[in-house]
């Protein structure tokens, strides 16, 4: 089993949000700035119209909070002492923050409320429905279920490739040959994988070191500055996953490639191809291979099943003549 560490914490703060959305919506903070450590632990987010209205229940204060042209229509509706009364039930669910959208102005006393109860209160011009698409975007890469995993992210053919084996096997070596080869690298040594969806995996490498490769002997190369930007990419889906082991390790039953293996990764099964190592083996060559045959099986062609069911069906049609054969002789 490789090196991995699972993220199980799941959160971050309203300050991230902030920052991760401010180039899209460029969110205003308007109150409430010693809120902005508050913790944000679900991508869904809700609008107070219900919660105004005095059903609480599901209003979950790890979640975003929206307010439109709709909340503040209501609230201009109702008197001061029933606003506010209005406002004080929404605060008493602690919410993380609050966001008004439209370049609506906050409702009265919506900001006491946030410097008093220190909850963030934020305003964008962008409409609602933008604003909404632009926060759950952010919080669904970042809530993600994270891991890093020890190994290489290569591009190869346009499927993502996670080359993984115990150290010293020949990962980042195999990789430099791929990056001559055309293909572009991701990450190596360490990969950091987020599931995204139900079954979509993406890997990215370190933000801090990008396209960093080390080599026994020669230290630390930059992908990039060798090879150009074309050989490098900053995150790609995983597809499939090549384990590569010493040859006394390799599973010596299945010749014939008919074993169909998978790698279970944050709940995701990918498809995994287990390539034996051994001196004079070239395994870039043989990884272009183990590619071009997952991208074959993908349209429904597998040489090794042909090869079986074109095998038995020659005996079958062998025993059948033999036996006609016999039959006429009998006779």
């Amino acid at each position: 089993m490789p090196d991995q560490a699972q993220d199980s914490t799941r959160m971050t703060t309203v300050r991230r949000l902030v920052e991760g959305v401010s180039k899209g919506l460029a969110l205003k903070l308007v109150a409430g700035a010693a809120g902005l450590d508050r913790t944000i632990d679900s991508p869904r987010i809700q609008k107070l119209g219900l919660a105004l209205a005095g059903y609480r229940d599901y209003l979950h204060s790890g979640r975003v909070q929206f307010v439109g042209r709709t909340e503040t229509g209501y609230l201009s509706r109702l008197g001061t002492d029933e606003s506010a009364a209005a406002l004080e039930g929404v605060f008493s669910r602690s919410p993380c923050c609050i966001v008004v959208t439209g370049g609506l102005a906050a409702p009265h006393p919506l900001g006491d409320l946030a410097d008093r109860q220190e909850v963030p209160l934020l305003t964008t011009e962008a409409v609602s429905s933008k604003a909404i698409a632009q926060v759950t975007g952010f919080l669904e890469r970042e809530l993600a279920p994270t891991m890093t995993i020890h190994g290489v992210l290569m591009e190869i053919f346009g499927l993502g490739v996670l080359l993984l084996g115990e150290s010293g096997i020949g990962k980042s070596e195999s990789a430099l040959d791929l990056i001559r080869r055309g293909h572009r690298l991701v990450s190596d040594d360490m990969v950091r994988i987020q599931r995204v969806r139900p079954s979509e995996l993406i890997g990215s490498g370190s933000s801090d070191f990008p396209f960093l490769m080390e080599l026994r002997g020669l230290g630390f190369l930059n992908i990039q500055d060798l090879f150009g930007v074309s050989a490098v990419r900053r995150r790609h889906a995983i597809h499939l996953v090549v384990h590569l082991r010493r040859w006394q390790e390799a599973n010596p039953k299945d010749r014939l490639g008919l074993e169909e293996e998978e790698e279970l990764l944050l709940d995701v099964a990918l498809p995994r191809i287990t390539l034996p190592v051994a001196p004079g083996r070239n395994l870039a060559t043989l990884v272009e291979l183990a590619v071009r045959l997952q991208l074959l099986k993908e349209q429904g062609v597998n040489a090794s099943r042909q090869f079986v069911e074109d095998l038995d069906r020659r005996v079958r049609d062998l025993g059948e003549d033999l036996w006609q054969a016999g039959a006429e002789r009998d006779q």
